[in-house]
């Protein structure tokens, strides 16, 4: 029986689901996705139960909000007026823009309203506030050197 251990690289195969079991992501839209286990590329839980998977396996893994993207912040919604966005390409609701916050760092916005002064933007993750579910699938284990 062979498991990764940390410094190991897996291949999986994965399907996101909110907690009222809506499919929101998986490697059909992604691809497979080659994780470094100990490198802090995703959650914790999800490191812990691949360490214990052998390949072939199928696991499912629920992450609370608070452990997962977080709790939604509604002082993260904010008002940009339209004259400080660039004219292309137009906003869109549900369209992805990168900002700077307050301390410098980036900053993804997603749009939600798109008015003729003001555009409403959202700097949550769009599952901020969400318990979700992950079904993981061990495809591959390259072993650290």
């Amino acid at each position: 029986m062979t498991t990764p251990n940390n410094g190991d690289t897996v291949t999986i195969d994965y399907v996101l689901k909110r907690g009222d079991g809506e499919i929101v992501g998986n490697t059909e839209q992604a691809g497979p996705q080659e994780i470094t286990l100990g490198s802090g590329q995703i959650f914790p839980q999800i490191e812990e139960v691949l360490t214990g998977m052998e390949v072939g396996s199928e696991k499912s893994v629920a992450i609370p909000a608070d452990k997962a993207f977080g709790p939604r912040r509604e002082e993260l919604v904010i008002d940009i007026p339209r004259e400080n966005l660039p004219a292309e390409p137009a906003p869109q609701p549900g369209m992805a823009m990168q900002a700077q916050a307050q301390d410098g760092s980036p900053l993804t916005l997603y749009i939600l309203e798109v008015g003729e002064q003001v555009v409403k933007a959202d700097g949550n993750h769009p599952l901020a506030g969400e318990d979700v579910t992950f079904d993981l699938t061990l495809r591959d284990i390259k072993q650290a050197a």
